[in-house]
């Protein structure tokens, strides 16, 4: 291929690399109808589960050596971590079901459920913020509060089964 072909080409590709942007319209969801709350549960147990990691570690002794101190912080750090990373979770997995799956004709049925949502996205906050495993056990009850109107939107019966997780609590699941 000459210099010339490859010059033109390099021009050609900066030219629609460097002109002005274009207004694109699309539907940005897809409306799958794929939703369940079993995500924000186990977020929600996440969070009690580094609650309690935290409220087990041992704070060393002030004549600890260096390296005890050191993994005290890395500890604290990667439990507050992950506890905030699954705090925000609850909040997106919440977020998308209502407002992607619930109607008005949800919230006519169940009026409660506007005012739950608040509840779960103020106390996730909460959660976020200090390492009270009480503040963590509520987000739990709110989010299985959320998960027993989801399912009865779609009249579908529940039951609370063990988690099986070391945090303990339950799941709410179709029964």
């Amino acid at each position: 291929m000459s210099s010339v072909r490859w010059t033109e080409r390099i021009h050609n590709l900066a030219l629609a690399v460097c002109r002005r942007p274009e207004t694109i319209y699309a539907h940005c969801d897809i409306p799958c109808g794929i939703y369940d709350p079993h995500e924000a549960q186990i977020a929600a147990l996440t969070v009690i589960r580094m609650d309690q990691l935290i409220a087990e570690l041992a704070v060393p002794a002030a004549a600890a050596k260096p390296e005890e101190h050191a993994a005290y912080a890395s500890k604290i750090a990667r439990y507050t971590a992950v506890k905030e990373q699954h705090a925000e979770r609850v909040k997106h997995e919440i977020r998308v079901i209502y407002g992607d799956y619930i109607t008005a004709d949800h919230t006519a049925k169940f009026p409660q459920l506007p005012e739950l949502v608040f509840k779960i996205f103020k106390q996730a906050s909460k959660a976020r913020q200090g390492t009270s495993l009480g503040d963590a056990q509520e987000l739990l009850k709110l989010v299985q509060e959320f998960a027993e109107i989801f399912w009865k939107t779609k009249n579908v019966a529940v039951r609370r089964v063990p988690s099986q997780q070391k945090s303990g609590g339950e799941l709410v699941v179709p029964a």
